[in-house]
This record gives structure tokens, sequence and C-alpha cells, in this order.
């Protein structure tokens, strides 16, 4: 009997599901985290932008003694931005319990897989690099975002074209997925509470810059604007196009596009291009998160080159660092999502914060950026 229960512990032991013999992310001397991103491809420079900002302020945290005794280590895999990656990213990540929580990821078409397969294992998500609304609803408990929604962001485009510039006939471009549609809904919500609509929609395919049809059916309404959902390839060319064709409406994009990455696609056609933000600006070292920001950017690279993607990236790190110190000497992901859950608002740095178990958004200011000839920026 003795030797007959020890078999069955053996099979057991070989047949029971791999995540639930696993660590926790966790052991005595290191917190792992994982990020998926794109690393690769036509929206790279996003997730590597969220990479180098998380890095710096993991590596900060850690040359100051790391949490609680704990030092930080990020993992990061490449996704390619396409969501059937995402999943199985993720879903070898929670199989294999190496990591704590999953922290800046990149994309709404991504996060859109993402999330139910982390909601399903309550695996915190923690600053998403996406303004869909879905990941703005506080009954998930294990999400957590510092930027603002994609509805704060389109609300500002059409406040500064229709109220402020008097503009009435604007167009949109969007990627033809589920990022695209959370932009096209938030601009029809801006437009609609203004008696206006839009008066033409063109859309490209995800991981394309073939945008040249959606050029010719927008530029056959014309507007006087062009609002942008997209990546900084397909806009950039988007843009070039337009330019080359004569076709020079306002041109207003999305935080989400990668304003560097959008910036040296055009130059040196870019100027004048409006860039809605959910980061103060990069340069302005007036803001004391800026300024600690470029403190720790430096410190891993002296010739570290600053921007909105990094910054955001930096931000959502520090505040993760935050709930990790406020979630014990001994955390568990259930503490670190409480942790969050009670934050309510706090000054990080000259921005306010608030989250709480009814509010997983950080931040709802929205900040207007204008390219300028020389391929820099300007805040408006």
């Amino acid at each position: 009997m003795r030797l007959k229960a020890l078999l069955l512990s053996a099979i057991t032991a070989l047949t029971v599901p791999q995540w639930s013999l696993a660590e926790s992310g966790i052991d005595d001397s290191t917190v792992y985290f994982g990020q998926i991103a794109a690393l690769d491809g036509p929206a790279a420079q996003l997730g590597l932008g969220m990479r180098t900002g998380l890095l710096a302020a993991f590596e900060e945290a850690n040359r100051n003694g790391g949490v609680n005794g704990r030092q930080l280590s990020l993992e990061s895999w490449d996704d390619g931005y396409e969501p059937d990656r995402s999943a199985d990213h993720l879903n070898r990540m929670i199989r294999e319990g190496k990591h704590f929580a999953l922290i800046g990821s990149v994309g709404t078409p991504t996060n859109s897989v993402l999330q139910p397969i982390a909601t399903e294992a309550q695996f915190p998500l923690i600053g998403p690099f996406t303004g869909a609304g879905f990941l703005r609803n506080t009954s998930l408990g294990n999400v957590f975002n510092v930027r603002g929604s994609y509805d704060a962001e389109t609300e500002q485009w059409i406040a500064h074209l229709a109220d402020n510039l008097n503009l009435t006939r604007i167009a949109i471009l969007y990627q033809d997925d589920s990022f695209g549609l959370a932009g096209l809904s938030g601009v029809n919500k801006a437009l609609g509470a203004r008696g206006m609509s839009l008066v033409a929609e063109g859309t490209y395919t995800r991981n394309t810059t073939d945008v040249k049809d959606a050029l010719l059916s927008i530029r056959d309404a014309n507007p006087e604007a062009v609002v942008m959902v997209g990546a900084y390839k397909p806009i950039g060319e988007f843009i070039k196009l337009s330019r080359s064709y004569e076709f020079t409406p306002e041109f207003v994009t999305i935080s989400f596009v990668g304003s560097q990455a959008l910036a040296d696609e055009l130059w040196p056609e870019g100027a004048g291009v409006v860039i809605s933000q959910v980061v103060p600006f990069p340069w302005d070292n007036s803001v004391p998160i800026v300024s600690d920001y470029h403190e720790a950017m430096q410190a891993n690279d002296v010739n570290a080159l600053y921007g909105f993607v990094s910054l955001e990236g930096y931000m959502v790190g520090r505040i993760a660092i935050e709930a990790l110190g406020n979630a014990g000497d001994n955390p568990t992901r259930e503490s670190f999502l409480d942790a969050f859950a009670s934050m309510g608002t706090f000054d990080l740095g000259g921005i306010e914060i608030t989250l709480g178990a009814d509010d997983n958004q950080g931040i709802d200011e929205i900040f207007m950026t204008r390219l300028l000839p020389d391929g820099f920026f300007e805040p408006m």
C-alpha cells in the first residue's frame, strides 16, 4: 500500500499542469518582470522605447538597494505586434511561473488577447502601452494603466481642430483592427458632441504601409484636417505620400504612433504635424519626474536619447516600484495588486496619479505637441 501511494504521488506530480507547481516569479534576491511587445518590425520602436524606460527605472531602484532588499529584473519577448504571438508568450510565461507580473505590453490588438489570459490567471498586467477603453474596466482587478485613454486623446484632437481652429471638414485614417476602431469610436464621440460627423474614412492593414488607396479616398472628400490612428511607419508613409500629391490638410495623430520614430520617418517633411501625448514633455527638466528620468537614463547610457515612449516606460516602472514597495516584505501577486488598488491620488514628480479599486487609469491629462521643421517638437 505504501509503494502504491508513492507511485500514485509520482504519477500525479507528472500530470499536474506545470503552472500549478511553478514559482511565483520572486525569490529572496530578485523580482522578475516580463514584457511582451514589438521589438522588431514596423512597431519596434514602441516596444524598445518602453523597455528602455522600464530598465532605467528598474536599474535606478537596483542601484539604491532594490525594493525591500530585492533587485528588479526585466525579460522582454518580441511579439511583432501580432496577437497570436502575444498569447503564446503569455501562456508560456504563466505556465512556467518564472515571472511575477507582465509590464509594458504594447498595442491594442495584442493586449486584447493578453488581458483575458492574464485576468483568468489573476496575473498582474501593469502599464500597457494602449489607451483602449476595455482595459479601463475596473472589474478586471488585475489591470492597472498609467496613460490616458484614446477617448481623452481624440477629444483633445477635436477640441483643437473644431473649437480652436474652427475646422468643420475632418476625415480619419485608421488601422483596420481593434486599435483603429477604438480611435474611430473616440473621434465619433467627440464630433457627435459638437453636432459634427466625419467627411471620409480610410483604413490600412496592421503591419503594412499600404495606405495609398485610403489616401486617394480621403483626398476626394477634400477635408480640412485628417486625424490618424496608427503606428509610425504607415502614418509616416501616409503623410509623405499626401505631400507628394500636394494634399496638405492639418494632420493630427495619436500618442501610440511613437513620436520620435514618426519624426525620423518624416524628416524633413514633418513640420506642423500635431501629436497628442500622454506624458509631459520629455525635455522639460522643470518637471521633477522628467528630471529624474534624465538622471536615470544618463546613468544607464551617457548618450541616451530622451523621448515620449521611454518616458512613459520610466513612469510605468516608477509606479510599479511604488506598488511593490507597498506590497510587503514578502509580496505576492495578490498583495501587489492590492497595493495598486489602495494607492489613491499621489504626486509622481509633478504629475498627479490616481489609482484605486474604482479607477485603474493613472493619468487623465493629455499633452499636445507639434513637430517643428528641424524634426524636434514643441509643446502646444
